[in-house]
């Protein structure tokens, strides 16, 4: 199973909580603190590491404020894990 993560530009974000809504494991809530414009960023969190990296939430965000990441093992080595931007395969 894919695991990923993302990195939400919280001054960038304009709080349409798009994100929010569509992710389909619920790890994007809004964000309590005001960005430099006034609106509530977003905030991703995912303790029990259950993002599969859908893109979805990235898709569907108006503003490109978020950017997704999948996690897995390198291709190129054998005993290290990496970070890989888009799919594996």
């Amino acid at each position: 199973m894919k695991k990923g993560r993302i990195a939400i530009d919280a001054e960038v974000c304009k709080g349409c909580d798009f994100c929010i809504a569509f992710c389909p494991k619920k790890l994007i809530k809004k964000g309590p603190h005001p960005n430099g414009c006034g609106f509530c960023p977003a905030v991703f969190s995912d303790t029990e590491e259950k993002c599969n990296a859908c893109k979805i939430c990235g898709i569907v965000c108006p503003d490109a404020a978020i950017e997704v990441f999948q996690i897995g093992d390198c291709e190129n080595c054998d005993d290290c894990k990496c970070e890989k931007e888009g799919d594996n395969g």
